[in-house]
């Protein structure tokens, strides 16, 4: 789990452990780089997320495992900096440009979407296997991606986009080859939670 200044880390770090995972906790650029999997959380404010990310060349970790097709699963703010930019009260920062995409405040009545919703995950994704339609997931979040945009083709899988509604549609998970990412908190949203970070796990060491 990579450490750089954001994130419930111990509360990620248990819900890991609870479901098998061998976890160390490390802002160290080698350890990130090298591990089976390496998970990305994330709260708070876009731009702080990518500064604390940034200073311990997180962004560059991401993109060197990526590239070698190892494991990436970012939670929360940890996967809003995965798209392209982030805007948050008027200020615009670059996000890691892993996908396509702004994250912006969502247009609901009531902010911070705070509790427990259910998501609309396709038949082909791998991290809800298992999971009914009415399983319910835990947000913490004003801001979020709204839309999608599909760049890739053929030869290339389009990735697998789950959403979820307040107030309008976001995007509450993505799954793209090694990367993966939820809006939610897993860590936070009991046995579902486990099941969702137990499938990642899975991919894994697949």
């Amino acid at each position: 789990m990579l450490d750089y200044g954001s994130g419930n880390l111990r509360s990620a770090e248990r819900a890991l452990v609870r479901v098998g995972a061998d976890v160390t906790v490390t802002a160290d650029g080698d350890a990130a780089l090298n591990a089976h999997g390496l998970v990305v959380p994330g709260v708070g404010a876009f731009a702080a997320c990518m500064k604390g990310l940034r200073a311990v060349l997180g962004d560059k970790i991401i993109d060197q495992r990526l590239a070698g097709g190892r494991p990436v699963l970012g939670i929360c703010v940890g996967m809003q900096v995965l798209f392209e930019f982030g805007v948050e009260h008027g200020e615009r920062t670059e996000g890691c440009g892993q996908w396509p995409g702004t994250v912006d405040r969502l247009n609901a009545p009531v902010l911070p979407h705070m509790g427990w919703n259910t998501v609309r995950a396709p038949a082909d994704s791998v991290l809800f296997a298992g999971l009914d339609a009415d399983t319910r997931f835990y947000f913490v979040h004003s801001f979020a991606a709204r839309q999608w945009l599909l760049t890739s083709g053929p030869p290339f899988r389009p990735p697998v986009v789950t959403w979820a509604r307040h107030g309008e549609d976001f995007v509450a998970a993505v799954e793209n080859g090694a990367l993966s990412a939820t809006q939610f908190h897993p860590e936070k949203s009991g046995d579902a939670g486990a099941t969702v970070l137990r499938n990642w796990l899975r991919e894994v060491v697949s």
